[in-house]
């Protein structure tokens, strides 16, 4: 009999406690043999250009696992770190059919928020022809696009809160100790995970990498901006403007770091 293997697809940037409640749920209520985080490293639809580096977000994942009641049973997977990018579902389906088919059958689980873009995926009729999906709840996003076609999981675990808002709560340097496992909580402080200094420090490698996007620029010049550094911030917003003459973001904080010097310091730019 073939190991039936529950594939979940997710960023998981970062991976939260609620991302690994579904696991074990989908585990107990019997879904699955095993389930499998596959951690995304370029996302179609998340094209985010400070996501964190895809081997911090599987060592996040791989603690969590860890952590979990069911650690023999729930692994990430870095399956997509090594196929071609973006990545695209079925292409990651078809490598783990023609390579694992013989002796594990797959399966899909995903949210509601995803679900409602699915018919922009690649090829999403052939994954509802070929595989079974499980669809999981999230507020504000009801499943309408082929809810005849999947298994609606009602009563799966649900959590307010998502990556994102971890992530902006550990950049306000809030307590995220509930919300994600406690050595990912750890991994985040010790690594300066979404801190101004930790965003500035990674900015400046793929800078100094000779990565001259406009946009790297105005991100690190934003977070000198938060931390009053208004000499390095303006550098950062002209240079993107000379890389990028119309880009609209460098020019508005350009224009506010003057006018909030010229507003301190009234006795140099206002005689």
């Amino acid at each position: 009999m073939k190991k039936r293997m529950l594939l979940y697809f997710g960023s998981f940037d970062p991976i939260h406690n609620g991302h690994i409640a579904l696991a074990e749920y989908a585990l107990e209520k019997d879904l699955a043999d095993e389930v499998a985080l596959i951690i995304s490293p370029q996302n179609p639809f998340k094209a985010d250009l400070l996501q964190t580096p895809e081997y911090t977000r599987y060592e996040m994942v791989e603690m969590a696992c860890r952590e979990s009641r069911y650690a023999d049973r729930i692994k990430p997977s870095v399956i997509e770190f090594v196929l071609e990018k973006p990545s695209y579902t079925i292409n990651t389906l078809d490598y783990l059919k023609q390579n694992h088919g013989a002796d594990m059958e797959f399966a899909i689980i995903t949210g509601s928020d995803i679900w409602s873009r699915f018919d922009e995926w690649k090829e999403y009729e052939r994954i509802l022809a070929e595989y079974k999906i499980y669809v999981y709840p999230r507020k504000g996003y009801a499943v309408e696009k082929f809810a005849d076609r999947v298994t609606i999981l009602e009563d799966a675990p649900y959590m307010e809160y998502s990556s994102t808002e971890v992530r902006e709560k550990a950049e306000r340097g809030e307590d995220i100790s509930t919300m994600v496992p406690l050595s990912v909580a750890d991994y985040i402080v010790k690594n300066q995970l979404w801190t101004s200094a930790g965003r500035i420090v990674r900015l400046t490698s793929m800078i100094d990498s000779g990565d001259e996007r406009a946009v790297l620029y105005v991100e690190r010049g934003k977070s000198y901006f938060q931390h009053n550094e208004w000499g390095k911030a303006i550098n950062d917003f002209k240079r993107a403007m000379a890389i990028d003459p119309e880009n609209e973001e460098a020019q508005q904080f350009h224009d506010m770091v003057y006018e909030i010097l010229s507003f301190r310091y009234k006795d140099i730019y206002n005689p």
